[in-house]
């Protein structure tokens, strides 16, 4: 399995945004807005190089939706070879992920944790488990929550507190276990802070 199990916190202050979307980072973030480390908040730079830029969004994006250096690659190569905007299709895959629409449609706190219910078993696609977070969704594919899942303390506190609000594309019924992807996501649908053409340059060289 491969996933970051490092402290996040650090992350999101070196990157300078919510990388896994947790409270402490936020909270971090709020009362040190510097880089972490001994010289981070009396460090002096001239404007950051271009390829500086360019990683730091590419670890941005990858990052946010947990994935390892080879896997994120592979989406982009993928991506390159498909018509259309590169960078936009990279994301549209990258939205389409399973552990993302289970956290997109609220059932899980954090992508980590949507990854965890796939991984345990926990979610049915059209019916059928998956297991598998990378396993990437289709136009018209139900995703719900199994039985057990559903009574878990950790996803009904999930789906009544955290309230949130689905994406464009995609529908979710009322009791927040079950969620259509109604249509292909577009960029405009995809509030991840991440200027893609900047990850398209790094790999264009």
């Amino acid at each position: 399995m491969s996933r970051y199990t490092g402290p996040r916190a650090r992350v999101s202050r070196r990157l300078g945004t919510n990388i896994f979307g947790t409270k402490g980072e936020t909270v971090a973030l709020d009362k040190r807005p510097y880089p972490p480390g001994e010289h981070g908040r009396t460090r002096r730079r001239g404007n950051p190089s271009e390829y500086l830029l360019q990683m730091q969004e590419k670890q941005k994006a990858r990052l946010s939706y947990g994935l390892s250096e080879k896997q994120f690659r592979r989406v982009y190569d993928e991506a390159s070879r498909r018509q259309g905007v590169t960078g936009e299709n990279m994301l549209q895959y990258l939205e389409l992920r399973l552990d993302n629409v289970l956290y997109r449609a609220g059932m899980a706190a954090t992508r980590p944790q949507a990854r965890q219910l796939v991984n345990h078993g926990h979610v049915n696609v059209n019916g059928r488990r998956v297991d598998i977070p990378s396993y990437r969704c289709r136009k018209g594919d139900v995703v719900t929550l199994r039985d057990k899942a559903r009574k878990m303390v950790v996803v009904q506190w999930n789906i009544d507190v955290l309230d949130r609000q689905p994406p464009a594309w995609m529908d979710v019924d009322d009791g927040g276990h079950e969620a259509t992807v109604r249509e292909l996501p577009v960029r405009e649908q995809i509030d991840v802070p991440v200027r893609e053409q900047l990850i398209v340059e790094l790999y264009s060289k």
